[in-house]
């Protein structure tokens, strides 16, 4: 099960704080957090080396995105990476 916390304007120099975890498969190559070219900006996130997007991140102007992961067995994976909406 993916968790993702949020604290809002609980500490005097951030006025966002998120912690997260990525509970998906452990072998997954990733890359860590990094800034890099996205959308209409940079975006500063972590990289699933697999399928190039990722699970978390924020970009300059603020604006943030998530993907947490919901398990259906008889759903087909073969579309586009989910990660891949965070990067746009």
């Amino acid at each position: 099960m993916c968790l993702l916390t949020l604290a809002w304007k609980v500490h005097p120099r951030w006025q966002l704080l998120m912690a997260g975890n990525r509970d998906e498969f452990h072998a997954r190559p990733t890359a860590p957090l990094a800034v890099w070219p996205a959308g209409d900006g940079a975006l500063r996130a972590g990289r699933d080396l697999r399928s190039g997007g990722t699970w978390a991140g924020i970009t300059d102007t603020g604006r943030m995105a998530v993907v947490t992961n919901v398990r259906d067995p008889l759903v087909t994976q073969a579309g586009p990476s989910r990660g891949a909406l965070v990067a746009r």
